[in-house]
């Protein structure tokens, strides 16, 4: 009797997926550094009481992640929003959201405080101080610290912990079973 032969296709195909999950494995491991490094900043910038300027570009946003600061509220663009949110008790209810225009033309969005009303509050601008929380969107906002508009405090910026470890080792996982359920597959076909 011959041996069959390994199909090549196949072969190919496997080979190029589990290398890929050995490599979104490995891109997952080295991401641990980089967040311990930004919990860290959190920490350090949460007990740090200096005001900085508020990030207006992204690199300016993860440099200043989590510090004080204070802006000049000089108009209200759009309308107010109410977002659901937590407030320093961690109770459950609405935070109020407005986003102002600054002295030099640009915008930003400040987190106003804490109600169970979801109606939006009115407030006309002014001096904000707060806690530098980053966005999704590269951008920031500033939790405001102290309240305004009579509204309750704010619950403080979390930290984002993302836990590689776990989805590195889930990467190499999968690459293992694919490897083995290969290896099963062509063992059965040469039966």
């Amino acid at each position: 009797m011959t041996a069959r032969r390994i199909p090549i296709f196949s072969t190919i195909v496997v080979v190029a997926a589990v290398l890929t999950m050995i490599g979104l494995g490995i891109w997952q491991y080295r991401k641990m550094g980089p967040q311990e490094a930004r919990l860290a900043q959190h920490d350090a910038a949460l007990a740090d009481p200096n005001l900085v300027s508020f990030p207006t570009t992204s690199k300016d946003v993860d440099w200043f992640a989590y510090r004080r600061s204070r802006i000049e509220c000089q108009d209200i663009v759009g309308q107010p929003r109410t977002v659901a949110g937590r407030n320093r008790q961690d109770q459950v209810g609405f935070v109020q959201v407005v986003t102002c225009k600054l002295p030099t033309g640009q915008i930003a969005d400040v987190q106003l405080g804490w109600t169970q009303s979801v109606q939006p509050v009115d407030w006309g601008g002014g001096a904000v101080e707060g806690i530098i929380e980053p966005l999704r969107t590269g951008l920031a906002k500033l939790v405001a610290d102290p309240p305004l508009a009579g509204l309750a405090a704010n619950a403080p910026p979390e930290k984002h912990k993302i836990d590689h470890l776990a989805y590195a080792g889930q990467w190499f996982f999968f690459a293992l079973t694919a490897m083995v359920i290969y290896v099963l597959a062509l063992r059965r076909r040469q039966r």
